[in-house]
């Protein structure tokens, strides 16, 4: 499983057991603390009322007083009222009185008048002296339904008991708005959780694309492709990076050094052991004619290590090169015209002839001196394997988003055994004239500059004979 996915599920799951935990907890306490806030306010009723209905119960004037005609008058009333979102349009509220033995003597229904309510909760615990109330099942017997019984004492002007009056409300009353509050807590929550995971998966995005970029960076580094370190602000990601590309030049300069100096020792061993052989032997008397040429020999080695050592400066410098500093917009037709120019002076030498065809004006980004060497050295690679008098063939055509010039030689072509070979260090074949091999470092260049411009460089055979290369790069926006 990857770790973005793995980011994601574990906080997806924190997010939700917070949510859930939350949303229960809200829930739970929303019916109770309602049903608190009813049984609040029915004591307030309670003792409110016991003080009204006092002096009826005294003078035993209860059913006919001032009390029972208010009560009458409250069932009777008529209102219409907008709480919150919930429209109220009964009044639900029922008052019982009992004497001191706990017998009913009053009910503002006219349901219970003569039964005993002793043992009831709310009139026996009152008689007691202490707070009384109950809750007893609606007339379906739902819990759901039940009905909440609040009472106080009935006191005369002495202070004596002489009855018990009772509040009831049905918790059914107050239903929709518990369901209203549950409702609210839970489009709260899902909306909690919607933010949550839309945070939850920008979080992870940036993160996964960070370690994505971390990731690729990575995997050029081990391929030898040029690379930069990810860009990634002020983090640990972006602190990481930098750790690595670090760590990356120091131990590329190390392993480039030791590779270097191998294939130096190995490449500079042939002309020192000519030219030591040269020396050796004009220390012995010989005719001038061929003192003279193992002169021009050794000259001609001595111009072989400078070439190998200004091309292995030239090529060391561009692979520790990551990018383009200062890219430029070029035309690749005029830096093909630039480097045919330069190149003629050879082709004259071998009586080498040169069609082109660039009908198209295509522009890169890069630098000019890198992609002119560039082609330089293809030239003088196609220059150096074609037979005197041969024709040689330069194109320049537009595929797609690249722009690829192709360089026709006559020669041999590449063997089947260098294929693979042919843009590594130090290797060469063979000139057909028979002349000296290169050093070796001309293609492998070449490829240095078309990976740094984002391109590709290849070297095909021919169907019909002779060797095509082939620079691809870019066109530039």
């Amino acid at each position: 499983m990857r770790i973005s996915t793995r980011i994601l599920i574990g906080y997806f799951l924190v997010v939700g057991i917070a949510a859930w935990f939350v949303l229960n907890v809200f829930q739970q306490e929303i019916k109770p603390g309602v049903r608190q806030a009813l049984e609040d306010s029915l004591v307030d009723s309670a003792n409110l009322l016991a003080e009204l209905a006092a002096d009826d119960v005294a003078a035993g004037t209860l059913n006919q007083g001032r009390f029972a005609a208010a009560v009458d008058a409250y069932r009777a009333r008529q209102i219409d009222a907008l709480i919150s979102e919930h429209r109220k349009q009964t009044l639900d509220m029922r008052v019982y009185i009992t004497d001191p033995a706990g017998k009913v003597i009053f009910d503002s229904r006219g349901e219970a008048v003569g039964q005993d309510y002793s043992r009831w909760n709310d009139v026996y615990l009152t008689l007691q002296g202490r707070y009384g109330a109950r809750s007893s099942p609606g007339a379906a017997g739902d819990a759901e339904d039940s009905v909440m019984h609040v009472a106080a004492p009935v006191r005369d002007k002495r202070g004596a008991l002489i009855g018990v009056l009772t509040v009831s409300r049905p918790n059914r009353t107050v239903a929709p708005i518990v369901a209203r509050s549950e409702a609210r807590i839970r489009r709260a929550g899902y909306l909690l959780l919607a933010i949550s995971a839309l945070i939850g998966g920008l979080f992870t995005w940036r993160l996964t694309r960070a370690i994505g970029r971390l990731q690729r960076y990575a995997e050029d580094v081990t391929a030898g492709r040029p690379a930069t370190p990810p860009e990634s602000g002020n983090t640990e990601i972006a602190a990481l990076g930098r750790a690595l590309d670090s760590m990356r030049e120091e131990l590329e300069g190390k392993q480039y050094v030791e590779r270097y100096v191998q294939h130096l020792t190995h490449e500079l061993k042939s002309p020192l052991a000519a030219i030591r052989a040269a020396a050796e032997l004009l220390d012995e008397d010989m005719e001038t004619a061929q003192r003279a040429r193992f002169l021009g020999n050794i000259r001609s080695q001595c111009g072989r290590l400078q070439d190998i050592a200004d091309r292995m400066l030239d090529l060391a410098t561009l692979e520790q090169r990551q990018r383009i500093e200062t890219p430029e917009r070029l035309s690749l037709a005029q830096l093909a015209r630039h480097a045919l120019e330069a190149a003629a002076p050879g082709l004259a030498a071998r009586h080498l002839t040169m069609d082109t065809a660039i009908d198209t004006d295509a522009q890169v980004l890069g630098e000019r001196f890198l992609l002119l060497r560039a082609l330089a050295n293809l030239l003088d690679n196609a220059i150096a394997f074609s037979p005197e008098g041969g024709h040689l063939q330069l194109a320049l055509c537009i595929d797609g988003a690249m722009a690829r010039l192709r360089l026709r030689d006559p020669g041999p072509g590449v063997p089947d055994y260098a294929q693979t070979r042919i843009f590594e260090r130090f290797y060469s074949l063979p000139r057909p004239d028979g002349g000296p091999r290169s050093t070796g470092l001309g293609l492998p260049f070449v490829a240095q500059v078309a990976a740094l411009h984002g391109g590709t460089v290849q070297l095909d055979n021919a169907a019909d004979g002779g060797a095509i290369a082939t620079l691809s790069l870019p066109i530039a926006p």
